[in-house]
């Protein structure tokens, strides 16, 4: 009986329904407005910080964090993901020189925001969700731990007033640390006032606001230090950028640097999704259910082409953001709703006040989320896993430190594929059945070096027969004599659901040896795609269809019957060379 379904206008309704629930009822409203005005109010100077770290106009980092907010809380499948600049992703920008200077650095800005956006939004299109699960721990590790060096790093010219020198972040880092006595101690005094401020007044009721309170209050004492030290002046917004009391105008993407930063988005992609897919498995919607790490995607995706298009920087899922604005109440997607709308009041009715926020003040904000991104203990973890994990989490860890992050993480993914493929390869191992008179279970032992005139051999490979295990399974088989008349391999596939090119050819040349000595090959316990493969590719004609014995649905009843073919087989042998 065909199913009755919904007129289309009734679909409709019913679609607009649910997506609306996402924003909860009546009930929810007072706590999701309280839980938007924490996280707006704190994601101005969040913003602002997260456009230093990544080197380009913090303003940029705020109009992503304001884009990305209301483009997270209106396209994603998780009801409290917040969607923003993490510091991941603000340290892989600082390192795309398009980004970084030159009249359209803001164009290349948009580029990149867009280009990352579109990657993530075919990947959430494709459902491709779980992709992240092939990317090994030790290379997020490895990199994480290495950016939150790299975030400390980053920010000692800010916070010391002195303008290091080199190559990279831990070279200019030893340079600023041999020019102690050029430091402008005004401004590392507002800077550790800032972290000092944050550590004290989070103890307190104000939470999650410390760190407003704190960098507003530096910044009054960068202006005292201002008047006092008139000779060291402090660093403010203001300096590096025009603060309008507007909300951002349309951008329009260079098209001509999509080849150069193809890599740049890719990397952006990689790692915003992945920070991301971390929140959708660990937290879940109001009905309890986990979000689709699929729909985030496109989410973030969606996110991405609106802070491109609105200049701001690219965004991915923020896991801290999303714990404050839960821990602050929230009971549904309107709280980053309301945060995103709390963010552009503040900038239209705050703008120019915005630059008098003191750059040294934002750099100790990063430099305390640098140390406490830095986790010991999962370092420690891994490297105690085994020495290819601790082979992949050094590599990543130092190249994270060294070159550009977007190569870094790749590198990192790249060595871990194939490491995984190198000790898999490894790690087949071929096992005998030997059964004995009366006892229904076999007993395994290791395969025969040779064969033997007349033996009946059952191998059972285990492990993974992907086209670099296949040598390693060849170099296992038995050898073939010259002659071994009689003597059946019979070899059990079940579980092996597809064979590659490389296994296959040396199937047939190992059936074909046997063959040349007078013995035979059988193949047990194949499935129906398994089979497949061999006719197509013409090694079932060669080992000969009636020794091929697809999977039945009770194990074992494959190789039973292939025993009983073979012991025929062989007394038909002996009774003919008799």
């Amino acid at each position: 009986m065909a199913v009755k379904r919904m007129p289309w206008p009734g679909r409709v309704r019913h679609t607009l329904r649910s997506y609306l629930s996402r924003f909860g009822t009546t009930r929810t409203v007072g706590a999701d407005l309280k839980a938007g005005l924490v996280l707006g109010v704190e994601s101005v100077p969040d913003g602002l910080a997260a456009g230093l770290l990544a080197g380009v106009n913090p303003l940029h980092g705020l109009y992503g964090y304001l884009a990305g907010t209301l483009g997270g809380a209106l396209a994603t499948g998780s009801a409290f993901m917040t969607v923003q600049a993490t510091g991941a992703m603000a340290v892989v920008i600082s390192d795309v020189p398009q980004t970084q200077s030159g009249d359209n650095a803001s164009g290349a800005l948009a580029t990149l925001a867009l280009m990352a956006g579109v990657i993530m939004l075919i990947l959430g299109i494709a459902r491709l969700g779980s992709l992240v699960r092939f990317i090994p721990t030790a290379v997020l590790v490895g990199f994480i731990n290495a950016v939150a060096i790299n975030i400390v790093l980053g920010q000692f010219d800010n916070f010391t007033g002195y303008e290091s020198q080199g190559a990279n972040r831990i070279v200019k880092g030893f340079d600023t640390l041999l020019h102690l006595f050029q430091f402008s101690w005004p401004t590392v005094a507002v800077g550790t006032v800032t972290i000092g401020l944050i550590l004290l007044l989070e103890r307190t009721k104000l939470g999650a606001l410390a760190m407003v309170v704190a960098i507003v209050v530096a910044s009054g004492l960068a202006a005292l230090f201002g008047i006092l030290f008139p000779g060291q002046p402090i660093q403010l917004v203001a300096s590096v950028a025009t603060v309008p009391n507007t909300l951002p105008g349309f951008v329009l993407p260079d098209l001509s640097l999509m080849t150069t930063l193809l890599i740049p988005a890719l990397s952006l992609a990689l790692v915003g999704l992945v920070q991301g897919a971390a929140i959708s498995g660990s937290v879940p919607n109001p009905d309890g259910t986990y979000p689709d790490a699929s729909n985030d995607f496109r989410g973030q995706g969606i996110a991405n082409l609106a802070t491109g298009l609105f200049q701001g920087m690219p965004v991915g899922g923020s896991m801290s953001a999303t714990a404050l604005v839960k821990a602050a109440g929230a009971k549904s997607a309107l709280a980053n709703l309301t945060a995103g709308l709390v963010m552009a009041v503040t900038i239209l009715a705050l703008g120019p006040a915005i630059g008098y926020i003191a750059m040294p003040a934002l750099a100790g904000l990063l430099i305390l989320v640098g140390i406490r991104t830095f986790k010991l203990h999962d370092i420690l973890m891994v490297w105690r896993t085994g020495p290819v994990q601790a082979s992949i989490l050094a590599v990543t860890f130092i190249l994270t430190l060294v070159i550009p992050l977007q190569y870094a993480v790749l590198i990192g993914v790249g060595l871990a594929v194939i490491l995984h493929i190198a000790r898999q390869s490894n790690r087949i191992t071929i096992r005998r059945w030997v059964f004995e008179e009366g006892r229904p279970l076999p007993v395994e032992t290791d395969p025969p070096a040779g064969l033997e005139p007349g033996e009946l051999v059952v191998l059972v490979p285990y492990g993974s027969l992907f086209f670099a295990a296949a040598p390693v399974f060849e170099a296992q088989l038995p050898q073939v004599p010259d002659r071994c008349e009689g003597t059946v391999v019979i070899i059990r596939l079940r579980g092996k659901d597809e064979l590659g090119s490389t296994f296959l050819k040396i199937v047939a040349q190992y059936a074909a040896t046997l063959a040349a000595a007078g013995a035979a090959l059988m193949l047990v316990g194949v499935s129906g795609k398994v089979r497949d493969q061999l006719a197509v590719t013409g090694v079932l004609a060669e080992i000969g269809a009636d020794r091929v014995f697809v999977a039945e649905p009770r194990v074992g009843d494959s190789l039973v019957q292939a025993m009983g073919m073979a012991r025929a087989w062989t007394a038909d042998r002996a009774g003919s060379d008799g």
